[in-house]
Formats: C-alpha cells, structure tokens, sequence
C-alpha cells in the first residue's frame, strides 16, 4: 500500500512534521510505502475555474502546468492521499488549498455539458493536523470540508488524526502524540486491507 503525503506546513520542524515521524516510521514497518511532497516547496497556482480539463476525460490535464502536474501523478499513483496540515484559521494552509481546488476540477470531469468520471474513485483519502484548539473545534471545519469532497469525487474518507499545541511555551511532541500517529498508520493499515 502506498500512501502520497501532501504536507501543507510550511515548517520542516513543525508541529505537523513531527507527528509524520513516527506515523511514517510506523507505516513503513507495516509494510507500506510513502511519498511526502511539501506543498510550500511546489509552484501550485490556484484555479481559474477555465475548465480546460475538462475537455480530456483520460487524464488531469490541466492547462497550468505548474507543480501540479506531478502532484497529480503522485495522487494516481497511490492508494491513500493523506491530507497533512496544520490549521490556520479552522481550515488547511494555503497551498493545500490551492491543490485541493486544482484536484477537484482536474480529476473530477464534471463540470461541462456532459458528466465525466472522477478518475480517483475509489481511492482513500485521510486526514492529519495539528491545531492550537481543541481539535473538536479547531479542525472539525476542515474534516466536515474533507468528507464532502471525498463524497463528491468518489472517495473514501479514512479518518483523522489530530493533535493539538497548548501553547509556545510547551514543548509539543511527547511519546503519547508519538503512539497515536502510530496507532493512526495502524488504523489506515488495516483499513487499507479491508478495501482491497
């Protein structure tokens, strides 16, 4: 099982980052594989709502070409997409939120005369944040945003993670944050083997 990681911290020592450590590690000894793209590294430009996707049904094919085009084909190639983000004001950062508005028009051939098909149908899609609220407050926005998008493009919403930061002045990772990333690898491991 391969899970593609689109990391939308801008951190490479953040709270997020911290996290995927153990999650990744623990993955990787279930037998999976990973991909991690760090969104703020790409050049993703946000949609034009243009539609020119969606004049080819076979592939994303959209008309910036940009770091999209190999976000995509990561996508495709995988079996779980994992949503890495801290949140900035009850939602993903930016450049996942560009990302997010490029994949929906670009796999999702559904916006024209005719309705096309989402080419990632069937694929897993999961949730992983760090907030400075309690995550019943702070990322159940985001959650509520993914679980349509996955109902809209054919997906299934796998779950969530979520940590929360208590403040500057604490140190955040603790080997309680540690087992839960592992047990969410877990988690997905096994649901992974369901699906299959």
């Amino acid at each position: 099982m391969k899970i593609s990681i689109m990391m939308g911290s801008p951190r490479k020592r953040g709270n997020t980052a911290q996290c995927l450590v153990p999650f990744c590690n623990e993955w990787q000894r279930l037998g999976g594989t990973y991909t991690l793209t760090w969104l703020y590294d790409q050049q993703i430009a946000p949609c034009r709502a243009c539609r020119g996707c969606q004049q080819d049904w076979s592939s994303f094919s959209c008309v910036i070409h940009d770091g999209m085009d190999a976000v995509a084909a990561d996508i495709m190639d995988s079996d779980i997409v994992l949503l890495a983000t801290p949140i900035y004001s009850w939602y993903c950062t930016a450049p996942m939120k560009a990302m997010l508005d490029r994949l929906v028009y670009g796999l999702n051939k559904f916006y024209g005369d005719q309705r096309g098909p989402s080419l990632w149908e069937g694929k897993r899609m999961a949730v992983f944040t760090t907030c400075g609220y309690r995550p019943e407050h702070g990322t159940d926005l985001f959650e509520e945003g993914i679980r349509r998008y996955c109902r809209h493009s054919g997906l299934h919403y796998a779950g969530i993670f979520s940590e929360r930061h208590l403040g500057y002045n604490t140190v955040f990772m603790d080997e309680k944050k540690a087992a839960h990333a592992k047990r969410f690898a877990r988690l997905l491991a096994g649901e992974s083997l369901r699906m299959v």
